[in-house]
């Protein structure tokens, strides 16, 4: 049985786009989030004199649908913050438009815990595969702290794979549900209530299968999708590269399509739909229940309670 959350968010200058923090009842963490342009307000803060972990954010221009990403962490987290601000000539990082902290209100997180949470943020965004991780170590450090600690961490990191996608960072959200081997504990929530839904591309009898999992459309592992794009818009051509170069669309000698290497979360039913048929179409449409018929718009309103036949 799962219970709600209740998530504090205020926005320091009453402005959506300008410097927030959010707070989970009954959590010790604490995340403070702030534009780049915002970045020396921020600085002054006092939750930037605390040990914690942070993400830096940016688009990927060579990405459509993905973003750039750098995780880090510090004893005095501003002061790694302010590195960043640099030109690239200098240390600096200049991708990212967004940085977001987090820290503990009790002050209880040491060197050694904001080490692994730094170590386990970059393997969930590396296993999300939802952006380009612009850190090169990827090293355990999940036997540098005793077990109690690492129950605990968990437990910090649960918490942020809710919070976070409330603050709109989406790049932890595994497609479905994943347990990490080390750990064994459940690293993403997911719903079983949605159907699989189903599209062919009668053309070229290419068929692939999505499920949506916790507000999320997913392409299934086995799915086959184009293996070149034949329609004219950029962004969708240059999505179905990338999944062919990162290696989630592998070409089938002989065959005129590709297969889904494994699940991948797409950011809209037409988009996956997309991918498929190689050209645009309304996945709305275009998807359909397995062993039913009823298109995705028509599920979606007959879960509303509709008539899903007026879709």
């Amino acid at each position: 049985m799962s219970f709600g959350k209740q998530l504090n968010l205020f926005l320091v200058d009453g402005k959506p786009g300008g410097l927030l923090t959010a707070e989970v009842r009954g959590w010790t963490g604490h995340i403070t989030a702030a534009p780049r342009t915002r970045i020396k307000e921020l600085l002054e803060r006092e939750e930037a004199s605390r040990t914690g972990v942070y993400i830096l954010l940016g688009e990927d221009p060579e990405a459509p649908e993905s973003i750039r990403a750098y995780i880090g962490e510090g004893d005095e987290i501003g002061i790694r913050l302010k590195s960043h601000t640099q030109p690239p000539e200098k240390g600096g990082k200049d991708f990212w438009d967004r940085a977001i902290l987090m820290t503990s209100k009790d002050a209880n997180l040491t060197k050694a815990h904001v080490l692994y949470l730094e170590s386990r943020l970059i393997q969930l965004a590396k296993r999300a595969q939802r952006s380009q991780v612009e850190n090169t170590q990827s090293s355990d450090r999940s036997q540098r702290l005793p077990e109690a600690d690492i129950a605990v961490m968990e437990s910090y990191l649960a918490e942020l794979e809710i919070v976070l996608p409330m603050l709109g960072v989406n790049i932890f959200r595994q497609p479905r549900q994943q347990i990490d081997r080390s750990t064994q504990v459940t690293t993403a929530v997911t719903s079983s209530d949605a159907p699989i839904f189903y599209l062919e591309h009668k053309p070229s009898d290419r068929r692939a299968r999505a499920q949506e999992y916790d507000g999320q459309f997913t392409v299934l592992e086995g799915s086959q999708a184009a293996s070149a794009w034949t329609g004219v818009r950029r962004g969708y051509r240059q999505l179905l590269e990338n999944l062919h170069k990162d290696g989630t669309l592998r070409p089938v000698p002989t065959k005129d399509y590709s297969v889904f290497t494994r699940d991948r979360v797409m950011s809209s039913v037409s988009a996956a739909g997309a991918m498929i048929t190689g050209r645009a179409t309304n996945g709305r449409t275009e998807w359909r229940i397995e062993d039913s018929e009823m298109t995705y718009a028509e599920w979606q309103n007959f879960s509303l309670g509709e008539d899903h036949t007026s879709a």
